[in-house]
């Protein structure tokens, strides 16, 4: 009976970890930062957040010298992470 329980346990453990890798890669989100339309300078997230803020989500690309690049300010022209895709980010 022992044996019985053991196999179980090991099927439902078994099972998690593949539902939370497949969770994982689908729910996966660009890097997203607050910035400056204008300028592409890298704001504080308060600035995004704030009704009055004069910030805007940036997804993807890179940071250098505190201003992005390569992303976009729409999220849905950025690809999304997930198995076989690379993403880096600079400061």
């Amino acid at each position: 009976m022992d044996r019985r329980k053991l196999r179980s346990g090991t099927v439902v453990l078994g099972g998690m970890g593949v539902l939370a890798a497949t969770l994982t890669a689908c729910g996966s989100e660009p890097d997203r930062r607050c910035v400056d339309r204008v300028t592409q300078e890298i704001l504080p997230r308060y600035e995004c957040e704030d009704s009055n803020g004069s910030g805007s989500y940036y997804y993807g690309g890179s940071s250098h010298k505190n201003r992005v690049s390569g992303g976009s300010f729409d999220k849905s022209a950025v690809d999304r992470g997930g198995f076989g895709s690379s993403g880096s980010s600079g400061g």
